[in-house]
């Protein structure tokens, strides 16, 4: 019943704005206002604080279905989650009545600063510092690549606390976007995800409230390490979402394109494409469930799910396998698949970000490595 209900929302709010979104490189405010509506925005949130209270299954089925007709709006639950899961993990119950409320009710988004100039994937090697200054922090630094920058009200942001104490020494806040000092830089020309910004984010003397910190002084790089093995989740249903999509298109093409006489679905070599698109698609999407039940059975206290792994090797290799599925679904569809009056080419520029963000693939064969079941 919730993938037909978010299946039909997607297609009937938010794929008839999905070229335009990705054409004029503009914020999806349509799908956000469908699923504000439908209180599908941010899924995740418990019911104590007015949200759905969805468990993590049902978070990546909505998230996957929003991304098989959009990859870009399908970032509004998913990055909902990702900024605000730090409040829901670590933070006290003050801050996350505060916080998590208003995210629920839609009115403000969440955005994640983790990422910096020089510190990718070395995130411990991040140079943002704040300072303790009575009953305040001041924020200083530059943060990078932020998703939905700029149109989210609040961002967790992490912050070195104690720079001799190397990852032991960051701490995660609760920033404003109108906060004095805080500001946004300009929007990155990206391959894909036009429809959703990606912007610095500046901290100028951004002077908070001491009771916004996230948790203990010291634990913010625990938290935010700990935030990823549940969300990297959410890219590979992103991920899953945008292959299904293209090998949905795909499929319908074949059976209409007609060469030689006949449907270009009855030759066997393209036969052979689409079932091995179709079995990666069901690989991934089993490994991603699976992963998704080990992220709910965490939340509730089991120490004994290997979730590190799970969610990085369903984070890579759902992302892995978007990447061949909508590359496939472009030579299918041969010269019409590299024009912009078919999805598929967009599909295929959405696909490539889900191997990099929250972690590249290469770090995510890392941590599965040092993590092994």
């Amino acid at each position: 019943m919730l993938r037909d209900s978010v299946r039909a929302l997607a297609e009937a709010k938010i794929a008839p704005y999905a070229a335009e979104v990705d054409e004029e490189a503009r914020f999806p405010q349509e799908a956000l206002d469908a699923l504000v509506a439908n209180d599908l925005h941010a899924v995740h949130v418990p019911e104590a604080y007015g949200g759905a209270g969805a468990d993590a299954l049902a978070t990546v089925i909505v998230i996957e279905e929003v991304a098989r007709v959009c990859g870009s709006s399908s970032l509004i639950p998913a990055v909902n989650k990702l900024g605000s899961l730090p409040v829901i993990l670590s933070a006290s119950e003050e801050l996350k009545k505060r916080y998590l409320t208003p995210l629920a009710k839609g009115d403000g988004m969440f955005s994640y600063c983790l990422s910096e100039p020089d510190a990718g994937s070395d995130a411990g090697g991040m140079k943002t510092k704040a300072v303790r200054d009575g009953d305040h922090w001041v924020l200083n630094g530059v943060k990078r690549w932020i998703t939905n920058a700029g149109v989210s009200d609040y961002y967790t942001v992490m912050a070195v606390t104690d720079p001799d104490k190397r990852t032991k020494g960051i701490s995660a806040f609760v920033v404003e976007k109108d906060d004095e000092g805080v500001s946004f830089g300009a929007p990155e020309k990206k391959l894909g995800i036009k429809g959703s910004p990606t912007r610095e984010v500046y901290l100028d003397n951004v002077r908070i409230p001491a009771d916004r910190m996230i948790g203990a002084e010291g634990t913010g790089f625990a938290t935010a390490m700990k935030t990823l093995d549940h969300t990297r989740i959410t890219i590979a249903a992103q991920a899953l979402g945008i292959a299904q999509g293209a090998l949905d298109y795909a499929k319908g093409y074949v059976q209409e394109r007609k060469q030689f006489g006949k449907p270009i679905g009855d030759f066997q070599g393209v036969q052979f494409m689409l079932a091995d698109m179709a079995m990666k698609i069901e690989a991934a999407r089993q490994l991603t469930y699976a992963a998704a039940a080990r992220s709910e059975r965490v939340s509730e206290g089991s120490e004994k799910e290997d979730l590190t792994f799970f969610g990085a090797a369903a984070k890579c290799y759902a992302s892995d396998a978007a990447m061949e599925i909508t590359t496939d679904a472009v030579q299918l569809l041969g010269g019409y698949g590299y024009t912009r009056d078919y999805p598929v080419e967009r599909m295929m520029r959405d696909a490539k970000i889900t191997q990099i963000y929250e972690g590249t693939n290469q770090v995510q064969r890392i941590v599965m490595a040092r993590n092994l079941p």
